[in-house]
């Protein structure tokens, strides 16, 4: 991964996106570790983190890790996911962060030079493709080594360089001994496990007899 040191860096996280990629690495992501790596790479301007929640419910299985980035140098925008039943019957979750991720990437782009996005989703191609035409380098983060794999070859294509998650296993997975930081700085709660449809919007299931639990709608 090529940057600068004077670079001024932004940071988009798709949630529900990379958290699907790292599991279908069989990794999990640190996020402390995550924010120190880009730090050192040069000025981080931003980390934004981006998920949608269900806002009626007593306890959000993902309120512990929101909470954690809120408390630790992240800017989480999150918006009420929207809760159906399917024709089978099931409880369904679906939601989409993309525009929010969007208006809140062009609006930096004049106050950074490097955007690194977090997301393997091919509807992001005609952003990056805006903001390049604005001077600045981005870098897509997902992963091919996943089955299936969770980057868009048109994405892939038009970012200046893209990082598979893979290669940074190392530099933001949590540790496996669990010996992360002092408790005053313990690492993030992991978000639990999604499903993801064909059409970007994300769908889960809340059965009794699955033990994921929705990270995204």
């Amino acid at each position: 991964m090529n940057f600068y040191p004077q670079e001024r860096i932004a940071l988009f996280i798709d949630g529900a996106i990379l958290y699907s990629a790292a599991r279908g690495l069989n990794f999990d992501i640190d996020y402390k570790r995550l924010l120190e790596h880009f730090r050192a790479k040069g000025t981080l301007i931003r980390a934004f983190y981006y998920t949608a929640l269900l806002e009626e419910q007593d306890y959000s299985p993902l309120r512990p890790l929101i909470d954690w980035l809120d408390y630790n140098g992240y800017s989480v925008v999150t918006k009420p996911a929207k809760e159906f039943t399917d024709a089978q019957g099931r409880r369904r979750i679906k939601g989409n962060m993309d525009i929010e991720l969007a208006i809140d990437a062009m609006e930096m782009a004049a106050n950074i030079d490097h955007l690194i996005l977090f997301s393997g989703d091919g509807d992001f191609r005609r952003l990056v493709d805006a903001i390049q035409r604005k001077g600045k380098r981005v870098t897509v983060i997902s992963t091919t080594r996943s089955s299936p794999p969770m980057i868009a070859d048109e994405l892939r294509r038009q970012a200046d360089q893209f990082v598979d998650l893979d290669t940074m296993r190392a530099a933001i997975g949590r540790n496996q001994d669990g010996n992360h930081h002092n408790p005053r700085q313990q690492a993030a709660p992991q978000p639990t496990a999604i499903d993801e449809d064909d059409d970007d919007d994300y769908e889960y299931d809340d059965e009794d007899e699955d033990d994921d639990l929705p990270a995204r709608a």
